[in-house]
């Protein structure tokens, strides 16, 4: 045995999991060069090997919560392209001006016929609330109405959505609660999927990064931004969301989080899947928002993204099919190791889920929160 399957294989113990061992959370190595690729690479070679067919499991939402749970990436030895990245990212602003709209894109023009067949029929991508839900519809539906319950919304209202995606939550709102809704993204495909299906109602879609927006709104939404704004612009973020918002206005922040702050993602995940991103801290969006905005109400659903993430793997296994022409095999490989690595991360509690329902710092009426 090689030293680097030593060292993979001493790793993993720490986790109960066995390569090539009979249980579904077990990993199967089918090129040996998946080892030492493991060792050099890190987090960015074993993803890629996955990709490249050289090592697979039944179960990866499994195998990842194991080995997180078990702290193994804790054990691993540091690497000059592990201190690379975390010197980059310190240094750099991923999520300049000048970077916004190819971030987006790189994700989210993937193509719109792939996340037709994978998302709801509304076409979200964030969580939803399944506490009272039994299909991903109904999930979406609930998340949406909650949010609309939790701004108070009101028949008239002018609300910014920042980050809209394909418009489900601006066609949602307007559709059930007669507000007026300007929905911004940077990513060209889903503002003009935003469009079509928003026409003939009170919205306006544009393509804009957050620091363009212009206006003064009653309520303001990002569902699944945050993510995307990186934490050397925390503060400029909810600065112009304070600027934009009206005096007595409320906005509503729904995040995936991390329990321990962070600068930086993985490298796998920069590049393969959202360039630029990096998940939040509650702390560190306390921080961001410190003398400016006033938290009013914080919720948590983690637990209940794993439920999302599952059924988005079974859509996209499902529909493989119809899309196979146009994404091959190792797109395919990629995909189900983005998803599947991402449920394993909630159901180890690695990351969390928030919505943050915030004012400016002002005198005014007392927020109740809804549940």
């Amino acid at each position: 045995m090689s030293n680097s399957a030593a060292t993979v294989e001493k790793l993993l113990q720490l986790a109960d999991v066995k390569i090539n061992g009979s249980r579904a959370y077990d990993i199967q190595v089918h090129n040996e060069g998946f080892y030492k690729r493991a060792v050099s690479q890190g987090e960015l070679g074993i993803g890629e090997a996955y990709m490249d067919g050289w090592w697979s499991s039944k179960r990866l939402d499994e195998t990842v919560a194991r080995i997180l749970a078990a702290k193994v990436r804790d054990k691993i030895p540091i690497t000059p392209n592990l201190v690379k990245t975390v010197v980059l990212a310190r240094l750099t602003n991923s999520q300049k001006p000048s970077r916004a709209y190819d971030n987006a894109e790189a994700h989210y023009n993937v193509g719109n016929d792939l996340y037709a067949l994978m998302l709801d029929k509304r076409m979200i991508y964030s969580c939803g609330f399944w506490q009272t839900a039994k299909t991903l519809d109904e999930a979406q539906e609930a998340k949406l109405d909650r949010i609309c319950k939790k701004l108070y919304l009101k028949p008239g209202m002018t609300l910014l959505d920042i980050g809209c995606g394909w418009g489900g939550f601006a066609e949602f709102a307007a559709k059930n609660y007669g507000v007026k809704v300007t929905g911004i993204s940077p990513a060209s495909e889903q503002v003009e999927l935003a469009k079509q299906r928003t026409k003939g109602l009170d919205v306006t879609i544009l393509r804009q990064d957050y620091r363009e927006a212009t206006g003064k709104y009653d309520r303001i939404t990002s569902i699944g931004m945050l993510e995307h704004v990186g934490p050397k612009n925390h503060r400029t973020f909810f600065t112009k969301c304070n600027v934009l918002l009206k005096d007595g206005g409320l906005m509503l922040h729904h995040s995936i989080g991390l329990s321990k702050s962070s600068h930086t993602v993985s490298p796998w995940i920069d590049k393969y899947i959202f360039p630029g991103g990096v998940i939040p801290s509650l702390a560190q969006l306390s921080k961001a928002t410190e003398r400016l905005l006033v938290i009013e109400d914080v919720a948590h659903f983690g637990p209940e993204f794993y439920n999302q993430l599952m059924a988005w793997v079974n859509n996209f296994t499902d529909n493989y099919s119809k899309l196979q022409d146009k994404y091959d095999k190792r797109f395919y490989r990629m995909w189900e190791y983005y998803l599947l690595t991402c449920a394993g991360g909630f159901q180890a509690r690695e990351f969390q889920l928030y919505q943050i329902v915030m004012r400016k710092v002002e005198q005014s009426q007392s927020y109740r929160g809804y549940r």
